[in-house]
């Protein structure tokens, strides 16, 4: 296989069919996302499991792997090619088969193995492929990682070395779902929506469930990687409103949405609101931090900014750290901080000891959520739902933006808001309070409304995210300030949904 892949290369082509296709923009700030075909060919899946098992030997890290795949028609093939790379440079590949992002955490403490490539492009729609990848159990990688493998890979500084080997692990999915479900135990009967979007998450969650004594209705749990109904993204409204009329036709509890490799919960009352996932990790910080005064928390800048004002979570001493969006990074810093918990926006949850490992799971999540309920008798969740305060809140909506372009937009819509700052502007008719820049931007006025605009770190996209504790008007104003400075760029396209 020629060392050096190339970014030109055209499908039905001779070349493409013996070189290396890896378009440099699928190495994102902590996993890797591509078009399978136009952006890498199974030539490239193999060079970046050769880069990986490079940067395994050159960190220093034990040789061993495990690897596992989600549920789309070409994940099998994308693993056994990722395999093969991995397998060149001298590493013993572990392989747990069809699995949840978290199985394969998971299968890294149960076979005691350091490192992990799971073969999910997540949410995405049906055409994309990616590897999340680990070397440091429970975290991933993060930019500087991801950094060294895209070298490694572009240039074709590959180390192969011997020792190479591969291991089907059989039982990894019971093993899991035993696991999670040790010592959980209700005492108050529950129904449960555990919706699924026909994703991987289907042939995992309505068994774990049930095997808590939960009542589960389950919802498109069936394996179709066409995704017939709407992507597996607890995120999107179409998948959070097919939840809300199932937990309206079902009279259940709570619906609980799991995405396309089962990192993520998304969550809907039993009165069929959506509860984004930020005020979900508010409502489970006053739970966690009653039972552990002080406790420490870190959320991601998407995040709702109760976390610094609830009076719940002031009175039980709680503190909360606001940090860069993004699994990986929330994932970490709740590691070095040793917080008991870290929240993500987009609905990852990560528990530390004693409640979980330090991984985004979205069962755990799940579970914690169960046992919120479970710790309030008598009180529904939409009952916990009204009792935070109230704030107007936007779903995340995301232009569309080429990989290739949005940092630059980024870059030059930061450096407007921080102008109008520094001259004294205005935004929605207010003094500006602050610029917060450690992540994009994210502005707010006087009255503590707030925008944010950031790059999405995994799709050409860019992330627009509003939020107002004084009114629905005044969220809506700030969204059209932000779109507007938005629309300034050509680049710019469509919103995946607006308000």
């Amino acid at each position: 296989m020629p060392s050096i892949p190339r970014a030109d290369l055209k499908p039905n082509t001779y070349e493409y069919e013996v070189t290396p296709l890896v378009k440099a923009t699928g190495f994102r700030e902590y996993d890797a996302r591509w078009l399978f075909g136009p952006e890498i060919n199974l030539l490239g899946i193999q060079a970046l499991g050769r880069g990986l098992g490079t940067l395994i030997r050159e960190m220093g890290r034990d040789p061993r792997i495990v690897v596992g795949h989600d549920y789309r028609s070409y994940s099998t093939s994308i693993k056994q090619a990722l395999t093969v790379g991995l397998m060149t440079a001298g590493i013993e590949v572990n392989d747990i088969g069809l699995a949840l992002s978290p199985v394969a955490y998971f299968a890294q403490f149960a076979l005691d193995i350091p490192c992990v490539a799971m073969v999910t492009a997540s949410h995405n729609e049906n055409g994309w492929t990616g590897v999340k990848m680990g070397t440091d159990r429970p975290l991933t990688f993060g930019p500087d990682e991801m950094g060294r493998l895209k070298d490694i890979v572009l240039n074709g500084e590959f180390k192969d070395a011997p020792g190479g080997a591969y291991h089907s692990i059989d039982g990894m999915r019971e093993r899991y779902i035993e696991d999670i479900a040790e010592g959980v135990k209700f005492t108050r009967k529950m129904k449960v929506i555990a919706a699924c979007g026909n994703g991987t998450a289907g042939a995992f969650a309505p068994e774990a469930l049930n095997r808590l004594g939960i009542e589960v209705i389950p919802l498109d749990d069936e394996l179709d990687h066409t995704f017939p109904r709407y992507n597996p993204n607890p995120e999107d409204m179409e998948m959070l409103h097919a939840m809300r009329d199932a937990v309206k036709e079902h009279g259940c509890d709570v619906a609980l949405g799991f995405d396309g490799d089962g990192d993520r919960c998304g969550v809907v009352d039993d009165e069929g609101e959506e509860i984004f996932a930020d005020k979900i990790g508010v409502l489970i910080a006053r739970d966690l931090s009653a039972l552990h005064p002080n406790a420490q928390f870190v959320v991601d800048v998407k995040s709702t900014g109760l976390f610094m004002t609830d009076p719940i979570l002031v009175a039980n001493g709680a503190k909360t750290e606001y940090w860069k969006t993004g699994h990986s990074y929330i994932k970490r810093r709740s590691h070095e901080l040793g917080a008991l918990a870290g929240f993500e926006k987009s609905g990852h949850f990560f528990f530390n000891e004693p409640i979980g490992r330090g991984y985004d799971d979205g069962l755990v999540a799940a579970i914690a959520l169960l046992q919120m309920l479970d710790r309030n008798p008598g009180k529904n969740l939409s009952d916990l739902r009204k009792s935070l305060p109230m704030t107007w809140q936007s779903p995340t909506m995301s232009p569309h933006c080429d990989d290739e372009k949005k940092y630059d937009v980024v870059e030059k819509v930061v450096q407007t808001f921080v102008d109008r700052a520094d001259a004294g502007g205005e935004i929605i008719g207010q003094k500006i309070r602050d610029v917060v820049t450690v992540n994009g931007v994210r502005i707010t006025a006087e009255d503590g409304t707030w925008g944010l605009v950031r790059a999405s770190s995994n799709k050409p996209e860019l992330v627009v995210v509003i939020e107002s504790p004084t009114s629905d008007e005044n969220m809506r104003a700030m969204f059209a300030e932000l779109d507007a400075v938005l629309r300034e760029h050509p680049e710019v396209g469509a919103y995946n949904q607006t308000l």
